[in-house]
């Protein structure tokens, strides 16, 4: 797995270089630092024993849940969002590390509950209420994206530790039917997004231009691509965010098919590899923060790369460990520490020895 991600954060170096036009201290230098550090930081957390991290997961969610207050209140404006604190060395999206809150405090939750009261209301409530929360702060940021993969993964850790399919069935029912609400709820440019992508081709100029231009260089790529430093749509600046969401698309049109299919494949195997460390816990709440981190990191590669296809609305979501930014890659490390720390614990011999990874 370990060689598999360490490809994965070369690929995204060698794109942010290849979209700098060869510059390589303009993105790519600074994400080597990035990756260098946080990829340190991952082993560190993975040293830490994972009883620690479920203990500390409702201090982390109420955390988390306060950076969000703090980011409504003082949080730094960028590109029509108010989504950052401004911490000096770094900008810290705080709506991020709450992916991963989220999924530790409905493990603990759960972790304790009898079996016979999963299905009761009280219970649901308090779940819902623990996804709820921080994804209501996280709309209001705006941040559709994000709000939609906290909700997912919630629902999804919900799913797993038991709750009847007829409860699933009714939500959905309640969700078709608040559709028209949840529509009117939602910000003009948002809704141009879900238009456009019905129909790209209603704006190509303005709200379509970027999907346009996505699916254009990904279609130009071929089976094989144009060649490293030769993408023409992300070096001509035709590429609107070529090292940031749209990053997949840069790589796409100089790594054509070929290239793309190996790093998605390479994405499948660490996903897969996260699914394996949950379906061989012991304990039920490991299982579901090892679920709840695999399917987090899933949602992450599904949606970009569904969105840059034009399969799905443009949310502003980032490519895992490729898309240059800092509050992603820590929140994906991060992930990544924990599930290893799950691994590890599943290691420990009889005489609790620590038997490698």
């Amino acid at each position: 797995m370990l060689f598999v991600l360490f490809f994965i954060e070369a690929c995204g170096v060698a794109t942010l270089y290849s979209a700098a036009g060869g510059d390589f201290w303009l993105w790519a230098g600074q994400q080597s630092l990035r990756i260098f550090v946080l990829t340190g930081l991952m082993f560190a957390v993975a040293f830490v024993p994972i009883s620690l991290w479920m203990r500390l997961a409702y201090p982390a969610y109420a955390l988390s849940f306060l950076l969000l207050i703090i980011v409504e209140l003082f949080g730094r404006v960028g590109m029509g969002a108010q989504r950052w604190i401004d911490l000096g060395v770094m900008k810290l999206q705080p709506s991020e590390l709450m992916k991963i809150a989220v999924v530790l405090a409905l493990a603990r939750f759960y972790k304790k509950l009898p079996p016979s009261l999963t299905n009761k209301p009280l219970t649901i409530g308090m779940a819902l209420a623990i996804i709820f929360a921080p994804a209501g702060l996280v709309l209001l940021q705006p941040d559709l994206g994000t709000a939609v993969m906290i909700i997912a993964v919630g629902v999804v850790i919900i799913f797993m530790a038991g709750t009847t399919i007829k409860l699933f069935l009714a939500a959905a029912a309640g969700v078709v039917a608040l559709a028209p609400l949840a529509w009117a709820s939602l910000h003009d440019y948002q809704k141009n997004r879900v238009l456009t992508f019905i129909d790209p081709d209603r704006d190509p100029l303005g709200q379509g231009y970027h999907i346009t231009q996505s699916k254009i260089a990904i279609g130009s790529g071929g089976l094989l691509g144009k060649g490293f430093l030769n993408g023409s749509q992300s070096n001509l600046s035709y590429l609107p965010e070529a090292h940031t969401d749209f990053i997949f698309a840069t790589m796409a049109e100089e790594w054509g098919m070929v290239g793309a299919m190996l790093v998605l494949l390479a994405y499948a195997y660490v996903i897969r590899w996260g699914s394996n460390v949950g379906a061989s816990a012991s304990r039920f709440d490991l299982r579901l923060v090892a679920y709840g981190l695999s399917f987090n990191l899933f949602l992450y590669v599904a949606i970009n790369v569904g969105m840059v296809m034009g399969l799905l609305p443009v949310v502003g979501v980032p490519l895992p460990l490729m898309s240059y930014g800092g509050s992603a890659i820590m929140t994906v490390l991060l992930m990544l520490g924990i599930l290893l720390s799950v691994h590890r614990h599943e290691s420990q011999g009889v005489n609790g020895q620590f038997n490698g990874f």
